[in-house]
């Protein structure tokens, strides 16, 4: 089996193409351990589909199932026009909706599906809350310092609400954020989604403007902007490797 390993801005996964479409939680719990497997922190497998380019199958590196993962789709856009199972401007569905991307070089720019509010903002462990779906669901702080993250707390918010839990620091129309990701089970170095939903939480609150950039963990630089309440997300993957692998 061909497989490729991407990154993108502090995201990793592990990506291939095939035509048999089956369950393979198991495989993504084998390859995407940080020690006795490749490492990553999500499993994309992308299968033909009649309508669009084509369709994928996501899995956390715990082997559960997510719609949606915004670093995801820009990888693996990268990954079927680099593989010639797409042009450079591609439609393909996830479990969350049909996603829109296109690649520049090693620059991918995804349009998210179209963003839900999931409750009023409440108060909870001393902080406030934004509440939000960006493709899966969102809680999101806004904060003076990201260092004062708490992992027990975030864990906490995810387990109660079912959801990944961000903090977020404003700084001259910009955000540095820091995110919880639930199937992963720990603070990752970035996350697309997570900071789509601080993004957006910072404009429903009229803190940023229609567009902003956006810095996670990794110290990457990634660009948001919404436009008719579509969402587009953008910045640069990278290939790590490329290998056939043996099961």
């Amino acid at each position: 089996m061909q497989i490729a390993k991407y990154n993108a801005n502090g995201n990793d996964f592990i990506i291939f193409h095939t035509f048999i479409e089956k369950d393979r939680s198991a495989l993504a719990q084998q390859l995407c351990h940080r020690q006795r497997g490749i490492g990553a922190d999500g499993l994309i497998v992308l299968l033909p589909h009649t309508e669009y380019d084509f369709k994928w199958q996501f899995y956390n590196s715990d082997g559960s199932v997510a719609s949606m993962c915004g670093n995801g789709t820009r990888a693996c856009a990268h990954y079927a026009f680099t593989h010639q199972l797409a042009g450079s401007s591609m439609r393909f569905l996830t479990g969350a909706g049909v996603i829109a991307s296109v690649v520049e070089n090693d620059s991918v720019e995804t349009e998210l599906t179209t963003p839900k509010v999931l409750s009023e903002s409440f108060e909870e462990n001393g902080l406030t809350w934004h509440f939000c779906d960006t493709g899966v669901p969102h809680l999101v702080t806004f904060v003076d310092d990201t260092a004062c993250f708490d992992k027990m707390i975030a864990r906490q918010m995810r387990y109660k609400y079912n959801a990944n839990v961000n903090y977020a620091k404003l700084s001259n129309n910009a955000l540095h954020v820091r995110t919880y990701e639930r199937g992963v089970e720990d603070e990752t170095l970035a996350c697309g989604t997570g900071m789509a939903a601080c993004f957006y939480s910072a404009y429903r609150q009229k803190l940023v403007g229609e567009s902003a950039n956006v810095y996670p963990t990794s110290g990457d630089e990634l660009g948001l902007r919404i436009e008719d309440q579509r969402l587009f997300f953008k910045g640069r993957v990278q290939k790590v490797f490329e290998m056939t692998l043996e099961l």
